[in-house]
């Protein structure tokens, strides 16, 4: 299906300089991928990535320059650490569209580092400053929990890091928090044209262009975003289509020989702009981007994105566990 959607991401707000708009061009359905038997892949633990997202709704809103923040990404690294793998943290200030200076940290756990043939899994860990999407306009210039948009995909990577440190892939991996992902435009700013698009994403954007290692390649990436929600619905996203379909097809692939096409499902979504499309554009590496779309609500992604409720109530252990058991079959699938 052609889907008419909104040109948003994780970061763009309805009504805020973006309408609904038509793809021009039908990305090309990806092909599910051959599952090769007899590959031993750890039991993803849902319990435990659930408890990851847990601990960090409880340091507060995870907003750049924040006190909340600098302590949860001290617990990021100290969590790394514990299991084996080797950190690098890029520190920058960030300008943000408003002026704001934003204290961003760019966390970086690489297991294996020896290894010349990789694969980057990535999310984003910081929170929307602004509960913007809120019904209730109170709460508009409040930060949100960010349970799900952030916590979701960071809690499911350090499930996969604490697999990771038990039982070596063939491939070395390395695990990219990127920051400042969420500090975009807010929806009362939409005055200022030219600042939508590239005011999101920019720790992303900033280590797109000044990697943490000179040389640095992997085969592909995936990112992880908003993939907590019950009854989650991943569908082929536009970007990922067109940079990378055939990790598309190899991720799909595997989720539906799991047993997860309910959640990985066989459908057409937006094109969304998000941290994976500053890797693709600006980078280059191949990067897909696995993202609750949801069409029946307003802004493509659920009723709590952008809004106070977007608390561990929006977490679900069953989809945690079909996104991370997919994602560690794909990568110890890897030769």
């Amino acid at each position: 299906m052609n889907w008419i959607y909104l040109f948003i991401s994780a970061m763009f707000l309805v009504g805020c300089g973006t309408s609904a708009k038509e793809q021009n061009e039908k990305p090309k359905q990806a092909a599910p991928a051959v599952v090769e038997a007899a590959v031993v892949v750890p039991a993803f633990d849902a319990d435990s990535a659930y408890s990851f997202i847990d601990a960090q709704v409880k340091f507060g809103p995870r907003v750049p320059s924040t006190a909340s923040h600098r302590k949860c990404g001290d617990y990021f690294i100290a969590k790394f650490k514990e299991y084996g793998a080797s950190v690098t943290v890029q520190e920058v200030d960030l300008k943000a569209y408003n002026g704001d200076i934003l204290k961003a940290r760019n966390i970086i756990a690489s297991f294996q580092p020896e290894k010349a043939d990789r694969v980057m899994l990535c999310a984003h860990w910081d929170t929307r400053p602004w509960a913007d999407s809120d019904p209730d306009k109170a709460n508009h210039y409040k930060p949100l929990p960010g349970a799900n948009d952030g916590g979701s995909g960071v809690g499911v990577l350090l499930e996969i890091a604490r697999q990771l440190s038990g039982v070596p892939s063939k491939v070395g991996v390395d695990i990219m928090l990127f920051d400042a992902e969420d500090y975009g435009l807010h929806e009362n700013d939409c005055h200022l044209s030219g600042s939508n698009m590239h005011s999101w994403a920019l720790g992303s954007q900033y280590w797109s262009i000044n990697p943490h290692k000179q040389g640095y390649n992997a085969r592909y990436g995936i990112l992880l975003d908003i993939v907590g929600a019950p009854g989650s619905r991943f569908c082929y996203e536009g970007y990922s289509l067109q940079y990378a379909s055939d990790v598309v097809a190899k991720v799909w692939g595997h989720a539906n020989k799991l047993g997860y096409g309910k959640y990985f499902v066989d459908e057409e979504g937006g094109t969304i702009t998000d941290d994976h499309y500053y890797v693709n554009r600006i980078f280059g590496l191949p990067c897909i981007d696995i993202i609750n779309f949801d069409p029946d609500s307003p802004n493509g992604f659920g009723p709590y994105h952008h809004t106070m409720k977007d608390d561990m109530e929006w977490i679900d252990k069953a989809t945690l566990k079909a996104v991370g058991q997919t994602v560690l079959t794909v990568i110890y699938n890897e030769k």
